[in-house]
């Protein structure tokens, strides 16, 4: 990197890397993506200062409009998705970078007239030194299509500036498909050139997890099967399916959530310290990880996971139908819209401890924790004088919302003799200033830095894992088998069981 020419800015403090020229192109500029995350993600970053003055973005779809009506439409879309007060003279100056061209994704004929030619037009205009970055903001099944066609029409060639493509996740729908989606994209693309998101990784508090693992001396050495009796990691949402139906119906929730968001998590809690703090380094980390989980069982799948469907109930005060009846879900649905399950990771430091993870909708609330359950204390000196067993110490990383960590310990309760109180440490994470998960992507992308975005053996390693488990699933299950959970419970019985048959029990939600 030429440090030389480095521009930094300070925010909270902490300097951080601006991204040099470049554009983007948004493959479904008016889908629902973009409309609600990456345009409010970079209007933010550009009314903050964090994108260079030698900037624009290219939206590309199937709708043929113009520059002034894409801008109009997008500048509601980023009132509605930033409320309060609206900085109209930063719109006008970022809105003036927003174009838009339509053609067929599928038409290798377009991509030439369209994009070949038009590009160098605007990337002399804005003085962008050819830095470009296509971001596929589309369903799934057409990237190979326009991975393809980007390759033929030479656009995925670096020249005087660089390449890059960003993939949305779903990365495949299972081993054979992530194998083939990663083989076109290398036939056009090196490595180095392939930013696959997973948004997760990008939350601050997710970033948070390593700084508070690697940089604080005294839990590290706690952080081991020596002194951790067992892990849990819970993704859950209170909303159902909404507009997704299309794509949740052939997804199901092993697909949308553990085989990237879930076991992206457990593998930074599990992994190693890397030599640095580089992105390769720690990518080769988690792909350890990945390496060490387990298989399943196949013929005993109860004992380590289970599934459920939401059902008809109440989300707080308010009634909300089941997975079957909302719009565009088959009434003989099988989907499972909740997943529990029961992981090993065969190494040293966590030989024979559980790490049980769970996701599911239409949940009691809204939560996304890592907690680390300690042992009890190995002998206690208080068995006449405490009645219940004393609590172990246990670690609660929170992710979203109230995003944070706390420490649960026992002291002794004042104007006591020997009588033990409860009480948690809790720190809660600073709001308002940090960016969000999706600024980071587009930022980190810009600057090439492959931290937040998972590698091709770790993508391979995840589907390699789940996809038997998936197919077992789908094999054996029928309309009238599912596990149903009532909305705005904790889910399905069969997820409390999982850890009763260990004696243990699910963080309430």
């Amino acid at each position: 990197m030429d440090t030389m020419n480095t521009q930094y800015r300070t925010i909270n403090a902490c300097e951080i890397e601006m991204p040099g020229p470049s554009c983007l192109v948004i493959f479904g500029a008016s889908g629902d993506l973009t409309r609600r995350k990456l345009m409010p993600a970079l209007f933010r970053l550009f009314a903050s200062g964090m994108l260079p003055e030698r900037f624009f973005v290219l939206g590309t779809g199937r709708d043929r409009i113009g520059a002034d009506q894409f801008r109009s439409t997008m500048l509601a879309a980023v009132k509605e998705a930033l409320p309060g007060p609206f900085d109209r003279k930063a719109w006008d100056e970022f809105s003036a970078r927003l174009y838009h061209t339509a053609f067929d994704y599928r038409d290798p004929e377009a991509y030439g007239p369209r994009l070949r030619d038009l590009l160098p037009r605007l990337e002399n205009e804005h003085q962008t030194q050819g830095s470009r970055i296509f971001y596929l903001a589309v369903p799934p099944e057409v990237y190979e299509d326009i991975i393809r066609n980007l390759g033929a029409a030479g656009l995925a060639r670096e020249g005087m500036g660089s390449s890059r493509i960003v993939i949305e996740k779903p990365f495949g729908r299972d081993l054979d498909s992530c194998r083939r989606l990663n083989r076109t994209v290398h036939e056009q693309f090196q490595e180095r050139q392939i930013f696959r998101i997973d948004h997760y990784l990008a939350k601050e508090t997710v970033q948070n997890i390593l700084m508070f693992r690697f940089a604080n001396s005294i839990f590290e050495p706690l952080w081991n099967r020596r002194y951790v009796d067992h892990v849990q990691i819970t993704a859950a949402e209170t909303l159902g399916v909404e507009h997704r139906a299309k794509y949740y119906e052939s997804s199901g929730v092993l697909r949308d959530m553990f085989q990237n968001h879930v076991l992206q998590l457990l593998a930074i809690i599990a992994m190693e310290p890397p030599p640095a703090f580089e992105a390769d380094l720690v990518r080769d980390e988690k792909a350890k990880v990945f390496r060490s989980l387990r298989p399943f069982t196949l013929d005993r799948l109860e004992d380590s996971v289970a599934i459920g469907q939401y059902d008809a109930g109440r989300i707080g005060a308010s009634p909300v139908p089941g997975y079957r009846e909302e719009e565009g879900v088959s009434g003989t649905s099988t989907t499972p819209t909740f997943a529990a399950m029961k992981v090993y990771i065969d190494n040293w430091r966590w030989n024979g401890v559980p790490f049980y993870l769970r996701s599911g909708k239409r949940l009691a609330s809204r939560r996304t924790e890592i907690s680390i359950h300690y042992k009890q204390v190995p002998h206690s000196m208080f068995p006449n004088s405490v009645g219940d067993p004393i609590d172990p110490n246990t670690l609660v990383l929170r992710v979203q919302p109230n995003e944070g960590m706390s420490l649960a310990y026992q002291v002794k309760l004042p104007g006591s003799k020997v009588c033990l109180n409860p009480v948690v440490m809790d720190y809660s994470y600073p709001t308002g200033a940090e960016l969000t998960a999706y600024e980071w992507v587009v930022l980190d992308c810009m600057l090439g830095d492959h931290m937040l975005f998972t590698r091709q053996d770790g993508v391979e390693q995840t589907w390699s894992l789940l996809t038997p488990v998936i197919e077992k699933l789908e094999a054996m299950m029928t309309a009238d088998r599912i596990p149903r959970y009532a909305s705005g419970s904790a889910g399905p019985p069969e997820a409390a069981r999982l850890l009763a048959q260990d004696k243990r029990q699910w963080r309430p939600l």
